[in-house]
This record gives C-alpha cells, structure tokens and sequence, in this order.
C-alpha cells in the first residue's frame, strides 16, 4: 500500500495512466465542451487584458485536454495570441499548427488558464493525523503519521480531524503555474469549496465513461476530488459571474424574432441554452474561478474580468 498521492500519480499520469491514454471529452463535460460560448469569453478576456498590457500576448492553457479551448480560441480569433497547450498526453493529430504543445508550462506575459486541473493534480488523504495508504484495488489502511507541513495545511485549511484531503499538493502546483507567468492574469477554474463548507469525508471519486465510479487507483478511470478554492491565494468569482462579466447572457431572444427572422431567432435561442448551462447556479456556474493578478496597472483599466467594480 502507498500514499493516495502516490497512488494517483501513477493512476493518472504513469506510463500507463488514465491522462496518457484516455481523452477527457470522452469521460467528463467541461465549460469548454459545454459551449464555444466560453471560448469567446476567453478571447474577450484575453483582448481586455492585451489592451492593458500594451501588446499580443501568450494565451497558455494547463490541462489542455486534447487542446479543444485553444482550436476554438484559433478559429475565433485567428493570429491574435501566441497559443501553448500544457499536457501530459502527446501532441492531438489535426491541433492547428499556430498552437504549441508541451508538457511543461512556459514562461508567458499574458493570461494562463488552468480549467479543471487542480482538481485532477494527486493529492493526500488523512485521517485523524494519519495519512490514508492504497492499494491498487481501493483498499485503504491507515499510513504514518503526518508530517508538519501537511499537519500545518490541515490546521489552517481543514481543521477538526476526521477524514481531510490534504490540498498543499494542489497549492504548490499552482502556485508554480502561477510563477511562469511575468505579467497578465492566472486563473484556475474548478469545483470547490471554502472553509467552513468543506466536504464530510472528503470528495475524491472516479468517473469512467460519463458515469461516477469508486476512486480505485489502477489507470482505469479518472481520479478526482473538489480544490480547496481558499487556500490558492487568488481572489475568488464565481463562474456565472465571471462570465456575465465577459459577455455571455442567458436571455433568450425576443418570441417576435421567430416571425421576422426563424433562423436568427433559433441561433440565439440555442446560444442563451447553452449560456444556461454555463451560467447555471447549480451546475458550471457555480464553479468558482480564483484569479492572480500579475504586473498589471493598478485600478479599473487594469482589471480585464472588472472584478472589484461590478
């Protein structure tokens, strides 16, 4: 038995691990699946903060999937920004040439975004001062004792005992996400929670095929738990608020429409449902975004997403 740390690692990004094999799109739905909708809010976001810094800047993506945000992003915006894929799994066939792909994320000026990627990067479990241990097949023991940095974490970000998801391996990651870039914003989308609301048992689970499914760590399924959204630093949005802030609008079209203009009125029809689904306070929109700022101008002209002025 090992560390659920350990253990997912391995699952997930092993040789053999579910990310070097598996596209995402096939298992989970993300904003970026969801609608293009959110795609155009990243390049509004992106321009926003290109008018700020002065110049083209570098659109990054960590956990870029099989680069479906970075396509959309080229074809709505062809040329306007330098466009780098973060991912473990080899470069897609067929990924436009202006986009590059690494595994490792680059030093950048400009915005980096980070869309459900915490919530995949391995964390530890305790319980009760102990780190929780794993086997292949899901069985659990109890480990040895925590050590202080993990006890420490624990005691700022998840106290009372019981079981806790250690989120200081999370922290780190972003934190070094973060460092990469010189100047513009960091944002990191994901399901999560705050103190005070912090999930009883913890939240790791699985999914395979679109379905939920035991968190067992044998490269079979995706691995998964919710981020401690407080504890990276950032100030924190709301999903359906950010985006609002960028333009997409669930209102649905004027009924008058579909007698002057049928197909402009289902085009847009079908857009405010697809808004819907971004902005829906019990589903995507209640997704929370935690934004870093990095060497912009102070006041409203350097705030892209207008964060603090709504």
């Amino acid at each position: 038995m090992v560390p659920w740390r350990e253990a997912m690692t391995e699952a997930l990004y092993g040789p053999s691990g579910f990310y070097r094999r598996a596209a995402p799109a096939a298992h989970f739905r993300t904003s970026v699946h969801a609608s293009a909708l959110f795609a155009g809010a990243v390049v509004v976001l992106a321009d926003r903060l290109s008018a700020a810094l002065g110049g083209p800047l570098d659109l990054v993506d960590v956990g870029a999937g099989r680069g479906e945000l970075l396509t959309q992003v080229a074809a709505l915006a062809p040329g306007r920004f330098r466009l780098t894929g973060v991912e473990v799994a080899d470069r897609p066939p067929g990924l436009p040439d202006e986009i590059r792909w690494t595994g490792e994320t680059p030093e950048c000026t400009g915005l980096l975004i980070a869309n459900e990627w915490l919530d995949n990067v391995p964390l530890d479990l305790a319980e009760d001062g102990r780190r929780v241990l794993v086997d292949a097949g899901g069985s659990e023991s109890p480990g040895p004792v925590l050590d202080d940095a993990e006890q420490g974490w624990l005691d700022e970000w998840w106290p009372g005992g019981g079981r806790a998801e250690i989120g200081l391996s999370r922290d780190e990651a972003w934190a070094g996400a973060v460092a990469k870039v010189r100047r513009g914003l960091a944002i990191a989308i994901d399901y999560g929670h705050l103190a005070g609301d912090r999930p009883g048992g913890g939240s790791l689970t699985g999914y395979r095929n679109g379905r939920q499914v035991p968190p067992v760590p044998d490269g079979s399924c995706d691995l998964t738990a919710h981020v401690a959204m407080d504890s990276l630093g950032g100030s924190l949005v709301r999903q359906r608020d950010a985006l609002r802030s960028l333009g997409v609008s669930g209102e649905r079209p004027p009924r008058e429409l579909a007698t002057t203009d049928p197909a402009r009125y289902l085009r847009e029809l079908a857009a405010a449902s697809e808004a819907g689904e971004l902005l829906d306070r019990h589903g995507l929109g209640a997704f929370w975004w935690s934004v870093t700022r990095i060497g912009l101008p102070s006041g409203h002209d350097g705030d892209p997403l207008d964060l603090d002025h709504r």
